[in-house]
């Protein structure tokens, strides 16, 4: 059975004291005996008792708890992206409270009026895909609590983000394919309101443009996970002016086309050529491994984290700052 953590209350039962007088012995306060300090001390070590640092902070009208909002860790780049927000956080004595909306709008909500009621210092947030109303959000700001948006942002709320290089990351990807012989490249993409979907299609449509090959609006689908590419990628197969490249939204979508495609007996990458975006763990399963656009996700957290701090303790850098973190390509054995 789990032991559960002691409290001052069950230090001061164990010493037939108070629970004031255990308070004070543990902050060392010259009224309490040396011989009572000791005995308290002694037994809140052998019984491995924490204080409530949540407690602490709200008596001294300070929390130094920040809440992040992500769609969800299982995601090689967020956990990545929290990696980097921990690190920074942990080093200036912050904590950090995770909360996953799941891609569900309606438990986005929850979690911000759950981090609001909690009175969080600050607060970092990634949409849910399916999120068009950012009310919520509004209202963390509303509330004097800071606010910083990381990969997915929305640009109708004043506060400071950090974003990927999309357009780029796609224009270069798309780009590597054309030059490498691939001359109809099929676009999966997010929900196309995200501003990463907005982005990286343009990137992908101005790639096209350069070399002059014609936007067919039929080669860009909605499709952003294993599951559904692994759905929808036979049917396009089965054209006679089938692709000859795709470039997905991100790696784990990638995995669900070239599982389609060597269902289909093609070839990869001398029928077909694949470019994800992303770089986690799931390229590097791949056989062939995948070619990817890496997004520097632990980087990007670090920003993330540094930025809100810096808000929390009244450090300014211009009114809003929109941080971009440069993305590279990562060629590996799925492109020619």
């Amino acid at each position: 059975m789990k032991k559960t953590q002691i409290t001052i209350k069950d230090i001061a039962k164990a010493l037939n004291i108070s629970p004031s007088t255990v308070s004070r012995a543990l902050k060392n306060h010259p009224d309490i005996s040396q011989e009572t300090k000791d005995a308290v001390n002694a037994y809140a070590k052998a019984n491995h008792y924490k204080p409530n640092s949540l407690a602490l902070s709200l008596r001294m009208s300070k929390n130094n708890t920040i809440g992040v909002i992500l769609p969800e860790i299982i995601h090689y780049f967020f956990s990545s992206i929290l990696s980097g927000i921990e690190q920074v956080a942990n080093e200036q004595g912050y904590n950090v409270i995770i909360c996953q909306s799941e891609e569900k709008y309606e438990k986005e909500v929850k979690n911000t009026q759950a981090l609001i009621a909690t009175r969080v210092a600050g607060v970092l947030a990634s949409l849910s895909k399916h999120t068009t109303n950012y009310d919520h959000f509004q209202e963390i700001i509303d509330s004097d609590i800071p606010l910083v948006f990381f990969d997915r942002i929305c640009i109708g709320i004043l506060t400071d983000r950090v974003v990927v290089d999309d357009y780029t990351g796609a224009f270069a990807a798309v780009e590597y394919m054309i030059q490498s012989g691939c001359k109809r490249i099929a676009f999966y993409s997010s929900p196309l309101h995200l501003e990463i979907s907005k982005n990286r299609r343009n990137g992908y449509l101005d790639a096209l443009r350069k070399y002059g090959i014609p936007v067919d609006d039929s080669l860009i689908k909605v499709c952003d996970t294993r599951e559904e590419a692994i759905i929808i990628t036979p049917e396009i197969l089965d054209r006679v002016d089938r692709p000859d490249g795709f470039f997905a939204i991100n790696d784990s979508c990638a995995a669900g086309i070239m599982y389609a495609v060597k269902l289909a007996g093609l070839r990869i990458p001398d029928d077909i050529s694949i470019f994800g975006f992303s770089d986690g763990e799931s390229a590097k399963a791949c056989d062939p491994m995948l070619s990817t656009v890496e997004q520097h996700g632990y980087e990007m957290g670090k920003y993330a984290a540094a930025l809100l701090l810096d808000k929390i303790n009244g450090i300014t850098h211009g009114q809003y700052t929109n941080k971009i973190v440069r993305t590279n390509l990562i060629i590996r054995g799925s492109t020619r």
